[in-house]
């Protein structure tokens, strides 16, 4: 008998191995949905309620308001999202399975923003806008989760990375009123606390998460002194300037996408060309088969002359850059002022982004998207008072990353040395 057919009954979805009992799981997840969309969202709502698209949002041309009747269209969206729940119940979906369990949940959140835009007027343009900004902080995160983990260190010390950067650069572009010095100064802050990671966890072989964490306790209680301190009776320190939005010619006048892409900040598009620089360099370049090298199998790639070392202290700085950066952007590029915990635990969200997208820029930047769409909803849906708790809505980001460490996405591998120590014999 083969290993094979000793083997649990499982799909092959994707080129991953995924147990039938997750894809029915998956089904089941989207009936739920299809329901909710149907009866209470659709048959819920009188008949002859509109929703209101708006698609108008300069510098892009206008195309006016869209109006849709809200019970068929999710009576509607809650009947295909039933049959796709149905074909995965079914078990017998080989291949595809997270991109039919992605079209139902998308389907259902177009049944749900057509109920939220009942008797409303809701710009889509702009709510996909503050998702683009939302989701920027958590693609800095990400990528430099990535850049650590490739190399074979974990990276808790995210969130810190992001309080020291905001911390900085808040008050660097304050102080000398130029807010490009303030990006560089979350930068720099973000290399000193990834340089003290790799010192203590490649030096001296310190546990990684613990290091992590007590680098994340250090940033927080410093930060928070400091707000008290020195921001509170300094004014001039702490400003609120931020970097305006740059429409780029032509593009920007693409209806939806062009507001949506191409009139952001330079926080925005910096991250987008770190998407491309990274990925191309991981999976393009002899840096990047070094580096993923050392992360699945050190003493491997020292047999053939890798310096492992030098390769980890290299990544581990490099995402704290990237990472102070990212921590920048919550003040200069987006609210000005610093705050104590204006991070509010999203380095821990994007080390889930990460993970979700399995430990490649791209599937980071879905989940990022994703993270950055709850929270976007969020402030528009207390801005439009639906009756929804406010505490919910707060919490929804949150659940969605509970959701994925525990495993929603699947069965997922981390680089084989991620986490473990190396020392040279």
């Amino acid at each position: 008998m083969s290993t094979a057919s000793l083997a649990a009954p499982a799909a092959i979805v994707e080129g991953r191995l995924v147990s039938v009992s997750r894809v029915r799981g998956l089904g089941a997840f989207l009936v739920l949905l299809a329901a909710v969309a149907a009866v209470p969202l659709g048959l819920g709502t009188r008949a002859g309620v509109q929703a209101a698209f708006d698609f108008a949002d300069p510098p892009a041309i206008d195309l006016g308001i869209l109006h849709m009747p809200v019970r068929a269209v999710c009576v509607a969206l809650g009947v295909v999202t039933a049959l796709l729940g149905a074909w995965l119940l079914a078990g017998r979906q080989r291949r595809g399975t997270y991109l039919v369990f992605t079209a139902g949940v998308l389907l259902f959140l177009w049944a749900f923003l057509t109920w939220v835009a009942r008797n409303n007027d809701l710009s889509f343009t702009q709510l996909l806008a503050e998702t683009m900004v939302s989701a920027t902080p958590l693609v800095y995160g990400s990528l430099s989760g990535v850049m650590c983990e490739r190399a074979g260190v974990v990276n808790i010390a995210i969130e810190g990375q992001f309080l020291a950067g905001a911390f900085l650069g808040a008050m660097i572009g304050s102080a000398t009123g130029v807010l490009w010095l303030g990006l560089v100064a979350g930068g720099l802050s973000g290399a000193v606390l990834g340089a003290l990671l790799a010192f203590l966890a490649l030096r001296y072989g310190a546990d990684q998460i613990i290091v992590g964490v007590v680098i994340v306790a250090f940033c927080t209680g410093l930060t928070n002194f400091l707000t008290e301190q020195v921001l509170s009776n300094h004014q001039n320190l702490n400003a609120g300037a931020t970097f305006g939005t740059w429409a780029i010619p032509g593009l920007a006048r693409i209806p939806v996408l062009g507001p949506v892409l191409f009139h952001q900040n330079v926080f925005f598009y910096l991250a987008a060309v770190l998407l491309v620089v990274i990925h191309v360099g991981l999976f393009r370049t002899r840096w990047g088969l070094r580096v993923r090298a050392v992360g699945e199998h050190p003493r491997a790639a020292a047999t053939v002359g890798i310096h492992v070392l030098r390769v980890r202290y290299r990544n581990v700085i490099l995402g704290g850059v990237i990472a102070g950066i990212g921590g920048a952007s919550f003040t200069v590029g987006s609210i000005g002022e610093f705050s104590a915990g204006m991070t509010a635990g999203l380095g821990y969200v994007a080390l889930a982004a990460m993970i979700f997208g399995r430990w490649r820029p791209f599937g980071a930047l879905s989940a990022a998207l994703l993270f950055g769409f709850a929270v976007s909803l969020q402030s528009f849906l207390a801005v439009l008072g639906v009756n929804i708790p406010s505490p919910f809505l707060s919490m929804a980001p949150y659940v969605i990353t509970i959701a994925v460490v525990a495993g929603l996405v699947g069965r997922v591998r981390p680089p084989g040395a991620d986490g473990v120590p190396y020392s040279p014999e």
